[in-house]
């Protein structure tokens, strides 16, 4: 069978599994989203008449916008080392520096506090951001054979993952390509079994499709993608405490995994149509114009049809209700907001006498319409918010002839408001940055209305200033990095312990103090990452004190054919009061009643590579019930229960 139809029956197979679970999920849409999961193989692919290997991963090659938009020429070569490949979870994927409420696909929040990526006004939607492919890491490929990238993950206590990736040249300078997402997963507790028609927690369609051109003088280029995301998930709003009998008492069961949910007809979905070009056309080496066009169509929506049961239910446990007010009406909540924009980018860059330079005009024009019923006879309410914003900025930097070593500054005004300057050195030996952003509220902290929330705040702005180094020593086989980070941040905006957005009018500091550290001998390595936090208002923003990553593993040969990579990954937070999540409007908020982590976690892993083909098995959280049944990793979510996971990653190069 020749390879392209492979690629076809293979991916019809692993949709026809992962697609099963869809009519479980009733009353929502079966859409396509958009993720990859970057990785790594062996040796290459095509062969000619004298069975000598033509095409692999060096005859595949990608590049980043950032690279093309920052004049730095950089084609990535397809990584073939299997480091990595059992990370299909996303929390892991991003070092654990985010965090989720147990399960795959559930809402995720930063571990630390993060200041705003860009100054205006940003919807404020973030928590499944995560799941989508994020611009900046759109890989545009340059082939010299069609490639496909397939990764399929049976990850255990039924969370399956699958990405489908191809791309292929239509000529020397044009390629296209597309990549699909799909993964779903379980609910872990507030469920009658597997019979139960209602028990799929989370799923996600992905779809990328992407293609990049240049003219055969190479002075224009044009990149061009497409994503769509369709994220969907059951809201639990966290596990009842479960109630035993011992003797004649009743007890509770702190670690109820069979227990049941708060919310039970409770959901949530995100879906985003974005488009996005750029385009370069080179007058000169030193003159460059460039044109960047955005196009975002985002929509958020919660709904819970049972909140007469729900409410109750919390009361009879000694909960306080989970919705903290009923506005209209007493049965039901509908919520859904539709936000889109349209971003115009227009600028002039280029390189003179070693230095990199970007000035830029940029305009935004969005619109944010919430719709939410507003009595018990199915009538709704409406608002809008819509502006039209405009930026001016400049960007300089420099490369150091070592071409290891640079400076880089940036200031940027949004006209009549924001402001963001920031400015950074990088060298072999150490990394050191500053960061200053006044930024406008989120456009769900300036206003949002639903059957649970109502608030039209007039917050000022919030300011960041972050001031950052990080060493890198290397002393024979060990790697040290030591790091710092200070903030000090203006009136900070957050969601107090009722879920409503408030802003303080003070100042408050928060100080990290990191390590990474690597030791390579042989077959042998050894890495981790420790964080030491320390906040002035722990009140206002909660992190854990202490945070530790560790990995641990050996590489050996088996059979002159079989690469094995096994090892331990363990993960610790320091116990805390971690925010606790509200659905109804997908933000996390403080919380003083339950305090989670505390928590050594150990996965136990084995990957596997033979030619092209990479495989993986793994014990996930493989010390559970070793000294406690098990942890709260968020406000009423447990981490999930010991799993065993099997994966496999194959590319195929012709």
């Amino acid at each position: 069978m020749k390879q392209i139809h492979l690629r076809y029956l293979l991916l019809f197979l692993c949709f026809g599994y992962t697609t099963a679970a869809v009519a479980q999920f009733p009353n929502m849409p079966r859409l396509p989203q958009g993720g990859g999961r970057p990785g790594s193989s062996g040796s290459g692919g095509g062969i000619d008449d004298s069975t000598k290997v033509i095409y692999g991963p060096t005859t595949t090659r990608f590049f980043l916008e950032p690279d093309v938009f920052n004049n730095r020429k950089r084609l990535y070569t397809i990584d073939t080392l299997f480091d990595g490949v059992h990370m299909y979870n996303f929390v892991q994927r991003n070092d654990n520096l985010y965090q989720d409420l147990g399960a795959l696909g559930t809402p995720m929040r930063p571990v630390f506090y993060q200041e705003p990526a860009q100054i205006g006004a940003q919807p404020g939607y973030y928590v499944y951001a995560p799941y989508a492919y994020q611009t900046p890491q759109v890989r545009y490929y340059d082939t010299k054979s069609p490639f496909t990238n397939m990764y399929l993950v049976l990850g255990g206590r039924n969370q399956n993952l699958l990405n489908f990736d191809m791309a292929q040249n239509i000529t020397s300078r044009w390629n296209v390509g597309f990549n699909v997402q799909r993964f779903t997963s379980q609910k872990q507790f507030g469920t009658s079994g597997t019979s139960d028609p209602l028990r799929l927690l989370a799923q996600n369609w992905g779809f990328l499709g992407h293609t990049n051109y240049r003219s055969k003088n190479d002075k224009y280029t044009l990149l061009l993608h497409f994503n769509h995301m369709n994220h969907q998930v059951a809201d639990q709003g966290g596990l009842l405490p479960g109630i035993q009998l011992v003797g004649f008492d009743t007890v509770r069961v702190r670690y109820d995994y069979e227990g049941r949910a708060r919310l039970n007809q409770a959901g949530t979905r995100e879906i985003r149509n974005d488009w996005h070009l750029y385009h370069q056309y080179v007058l000169d080496q030193g003159f460059q114009l460039y044109h960047r066009l955005d196009y975002r169509r985002h929509i958020n929506g919660f709904t819970d049809e049972n909140i007469s049961t729900d409410r109750p239910l919390s009361a009879a446990e000694g909960l306080r209700p989970f919705y903290p007010t009923i506005l209209y009406d007493s049965t039901k909540t509908i919520q859904d907001v539709r936000y889109r924009e349209i971003e115009n980018n227009f600028g002039l860059k280029g390189i003179y006498r070693g230095f990199n330079y970007r000035a830029y005009y940029r305009q935004r024009f969005y619109r944010q319409n919430g719709r939410y019923n507003d009595s018990p006879d199915d009538t709704f309410n409406t608002y809008r918010i819509q502006r039209l914003e405009n930026f001016v900025g400049l960007w300089l930097g420099y490369y150091f002839p070592d071409s290891t070593s640079r400076v880089t500054a940036e200031v940027e005004y949004l006209l009549g408001r924001d402001f963001r300057l920031e400015g950074q050195l990088e060298s072999r030996w150490f990394t050191a940055g500053y960061r200053s952003i006044f930024s406008s509220p989120t456009l769900i902290q300036e206003r949002f209305q639903s059957n649970n929330f109502f608030w039209r705040n007039n917050f000022g702005l919030q300011g960041t200033n972050h001031a950052y180094g990080m060493l890198n020593l290397r002393v024979k086989k060990w790697r040290f990095q030591p790091a710092l980070d200070y903030y000090l941040i203006n009136n900070y905006i957050y969601f107090d312990t009722q879920a409503t957005a408030r802003q303080f009018s003070g100042a408050f500091s928060m100080l990290r103090a990191g390590l990474g550290a690597q030791y390579r001998t042989g077959k042998f390595q050894a890495l981790t990452q420790v964080y030491y936090t320390l906040v002035s208002r722990g009140d206002l923003l909660r992190v854990p004190r202490l945070f530790l990553n560790a990995r641990i593993a050996y590489d050996f040969l088996y059979a002159k054919v079989l690469f094995i990579q096994t090892g331990v990954e363990l993960h610790y937070k320091s116990r805390y009061f971690a925010d606790a999540y509200m659905p109804v409007m997908q933000q996390f908020h403080l919380q003083n009643d339950q305090a989670v982590e505390g928590y050594l976690l150990a996965d136990v892993f084995a990957n596997l590579r033979i030619n092209r083909v990479r495989l993986f098995v793994k014990m996930s959280h493989a010390n559970q019930g070793l000294f406690v049944p098990g942890y709260y990793v968020a406000p009423g979510f447990l981490q999930m229960r010991r799993t065993f996971g099997f994966g496999v990653h194959w590319y195929l190069f012709d």
